[in-house]
């Protein structure tokens, strides 16, 4: 039997409760029994035998509070991980360059710091929880080197998009699904032996706690350095840029380790931490509060959107916030959430309940409309790394808000909060999943035939270089219109056929004829227009 069962039928036996506990300690399953103790109380709040329980494993878990932060590893791994961030942070050495053209020279597009500092201060969190918490050193270093691989295949790979959109989209979007994948990573490695929806939506909350308190410590750092540049250069003495990046990348790196530090016990499962305190209780207080007031700006939000229908179908930015928000909704949820109901009244988890479903169905709504002004812009105009990965986004999204509004609606009034959990539990292997499909795919899905480019003329490489597909090419003593398939042209027979096949006029690029006349023709478009035209 599970512990619920079995605590359960000991609902009024203290000696049976008490052996079960210490076989719980044994077997490192305590956390376990203690979700047992909370759901019993939960639903029968009127027992002693419970209250007594809930009350002695609390006191347990406040007299470990002061005690699970072991500064001695914290410290010295924030510091070298610190060290690690200032160096790296030298752009003249370390940067992500992007090719330039037909000419042989690249330009610098961003710090390699912005892509390697999530992985690597993954490898410092995960050498933290292991030293800290019971020293399992096999899967920590199998998911660090995962970590480290990821990024360095991104480094690898990026130059095979060949085309400087696509290299610059494809960096970006990896600014933030590295990350994505490093918070999985040590996520991975806390629920490895605790793999439950409930423990998974404990990691939740305790990584959103991990982000605020990484917020206040990079507050306090930006005003601590503000002050000390301020101070020295009251007296003339400017700070040279070493010194500036050993305080804005080397404070940087201090944070991660610091923050789970401080945030997180690793001596316990996640379904074990304290959630009743301190900065849990303060953030789940704040996402509760916001929950009201998110669903009345959805609700006057879609009002809105009906008087504007067609703006996120016709302007990107629109779009882009509109993505945004969704993700700051999902965090919301994830946030007024609550781990356990053993500490709410009846009333106020009635209130959760449905105000949680109602902010999941609106946002369920705006989710479906966003997913469709992709698609049709997708559509309009071609599919691209950005569009690609926000599509299944979207879609990922969907899924878990549906999962949510289903869980609430459907649920019984004491099984609706396993449901949501489940369904966060979903919607994290689903995240981690899809960054890790678009870190590995994008570059081969996108790719182009570099050895192939670089027999092209000197123009039309250039302009493969600066611009996505479809390219289109005309010479201006010529009015036919050639599409660049292969390295060899085709010649488009009509305006009709160009406008049948979706191609805009300001994607046709002109070149001179004798390079236009060097290229080898291909199979005209239809393939039934006769011989191909020289330009």
């Amino acid at each position: 039997m599970s512990y619920r069962e079995t605590v359960h039928s000991h609902a009024h036996d203290p000696e049976q409760l008490e052996r079960l506990y210490q076989a719980a300690l044994k077997a490192g399953e305590e956390a376990a029994f203690w979700q047992a103790i909370e759901k019993g109380r939960a639903t029968d709040p009127d027992n002693l035998l419970y209250a007594a329980w809930y009350y002695r494993l609390k006191s347990v878990a406040a007299a470990a509070k002061g005690t699970f932060v072991r500064w001695g590893w914290a410290v010295p791994l924030a510091v070298i991980n610190g060290l690690l961030f200032w160096w790296l942070s030298d752009e003249a050495r370390f940067a992500v360059r992007i090719a330039a053209g037909g000419r042989l020279d690249y330009s610098t597009f961003l710090p390699v710091l912005l892509l390697l500092a999530a992985p690597l201060a993954a490898v410092f969190v995960l050498v933290y929880l292991t030293l800290a918490g019971r020293r399992r050193w096999l899967p920590a270093a199998l998911i660090g080197a995962v970590l480290v691989l990821a990024a360095g295949y991104v480094l690898w790979a990026y130059p095979r998009l060949g085309t400087r959109p696509f290299q610059e989209q494809y960096i970006t979007l990896m600014v933030m699904h590295l990350p994505l994948l490093a918070w999985a990573g040590v996520g991975a490695y806390l629920t490895r032996d605790h793999r439950g929806a409930g423990d998974r939506f404990a990691f939740l909350i305790k990584s959103l706690e991990v982000f605020i308190m990484g917020g206040l410590f990079a507050i306090a750092g930006g005003l601590f350095t503000g002050i000390t540049v301020a101070l020295f250069s009251a007296l003339g003495i400017e700070p040279s840029e070493l010194i500036m990046r050993l305080f804005i990348a080397g404070g940087g790196g201090l944070i991660p380790v610091i923050a789970v530090a401080v945030i997180y016990n690793p001596s316990v499962p996640p379904s074990a931490q304290a959630f009743d305190e301190g900065l849990s209780k303060l953030v789940a207080t704040l996402m509760r509060t916001l929950l009201p007031l998110t669903l009345l700006v959805l609700i006057v939000y879609i009002g809105f959107v009906l008087l504007n229908f067609r703006e996120p179908f016709e302007n990107r930015d629109v779009l882009i916030i509109y993505n945004g928000m969704l993700f700051a909704v999902v965090a919301l949820l994830v946030g007024a959430t609550p781990v356990s109901l053993a500490e709410t009244s009846p009333r106020v988890a009635q209130w959760l309940r449905w105000a949680i479903v109602a902010v999941a169905g609106l946002a369920l709504l705006v989710s479906l409309y966003a997913l469709a002004a992709i698609v049709y812009r997708t559509a309009l105009d071609r599919l691209t790394p950005n569009r690609l990965v926000f599509i299944g986004w979207n879609v990922v999204n969907i899924g878990l808000l549906a999962l949510v509004v289903l869980a609430g609606a459907r649920a019984r009034s004491s099984d609706w909060l396993q449901g949501v959990h489940r369904a966060f539990s979903m919607g994290t292997v689903a995240y981690a999943a899809w960054s890790l499909a678009m870190i590995l795919a994008l570059p081969w899905l996108f790719g182009i035939n570099q050895g192939a480019i670089d027999a092209l003329p000197a123009s039309v490489r250039e302009i493969v270089y600066e611009y996505p597909d479809p390219i289109l090419l005309k010479c201006t003593a010529s009015p036919h219109i050639y599409l660049l398939d292969e390295g060899e042209k085709r010649w488009i027979d009509t305006i009709a056929t160009f406008t049948d096949r979706g191609y805009a006029w300001g994607d046709v690029r002109f070149i001179p004829c004798d390079d236009l006349r060097s290229l080898p023709d291909g199979e005209p478009i239809p393939a039934d227009a006769g011989p191909p035209p020289q330009p």
